[in-house]
Parts: C-alpha cells; structure tokens; sequence
C-alpha cells in the first residue's frame, strides 16, 4: 500500500503546533485564523518533498513501506526567533519521552504509522525583506501495518 504524503504532512503539521505552540502552515503561512497563534510571528510552513518507497529486507527495515520527507520552515521577525521555533521543531520530531523510548509528540496518521524520524539536513537561517527562516529537513519512515 502507498502512504499518503498529505495525510504524513497533515500529522505532521497537528505535531509541530502541539510542541511548538504556534500555528504551522501546510505550502504557506498559517492563515489568520489558524490555531493557535495565527498569522504572528513566530510560525512555521511545512512542505512535502516526496517520498521513497519499497523498503524492506535487505536493503532496509521489512516493515517500512516509504521515507517521506517533510521540509518545515520557521519564520520569524529576528534571526533569535526563527531559531528559537527552529529548536522547538526540532524537539518536536526528535525529542523522545521519559522512558526514553517513544517520542514525545507523536505524529498520527490515518492507516500508518510512524517507526522511525530523522534529521536529514539544515539549511540554517536566510533573510528576506527582513523576515528570517530557518529551513531543515526531515524523514519519516513510515509503515500500514494493516495494508
């Protein structure tokens, strides 16, 4: 079975708002309305960047059925912000909980589950007409168990 790249991004994007506390975009800034925080800075927008799939045995884990990688961008109106909401995603997909097993802000997908995150690259921070983004990078290895 494929995995579906807007229902990942989708859990992704209910993720990052859960650990951040600000408001995430999906392909552009968060609307006004978007919870929690809206339009005001300090956000982040998440892109899809595709997907790998036919994983498994040998050349990988038998039970991953794709690599989906997400780019999430943090913006803000001070380099310090865009860096500070940078850390706060960052934790977001890598920090994990008290039993130092599980992560701590789950992604949850309809039909799929999450096995494995990764930081695959940072970009570090770029400034244009005075608003900062800190761009990274990330996989997902993402299982259907019930496929």
């Amino acid at each position: 079975m494929t995995v579906s790249g807007r229902q990942v991004a989708y859990g992704v994007q209910t993720m990052l708002v859960a650990a951040t506390g600000r408001s995430c975009g999906y392909g552009t800034a968060p609307a006004t309305s978007a919870q929690p925080t809206g339009t005001t800075m300090p956000y982040s927008v998440i892109y899809e960047l595709g997907q790998t799939t036919g994983f498994g045995p040998p050349l990988g884990d038998p039970n991953a059925d794709a690599r989906v990688l997400i780019q999430v961008s943090s913006v803000g109106t001070q380099a310090e912000q865009a860096s500070l909401q940078a850390d706060k995603v960052r934790q977001g997909f890598l920090q994990r909980g008290a039993d130092g097993r599980q992560f701590k802000w789950p992604i949850t997908i309809d039909g799929a589950v999450v096995i494995g995150r990764e930081l695959d690259r940072e970009d570090g921070t770029t400034v244009v007409n005075s608003i900062y983004t800190y761009v990274q990078r990330f996989v997902l290895t993402v299982s259907t168990p019930n496929s």
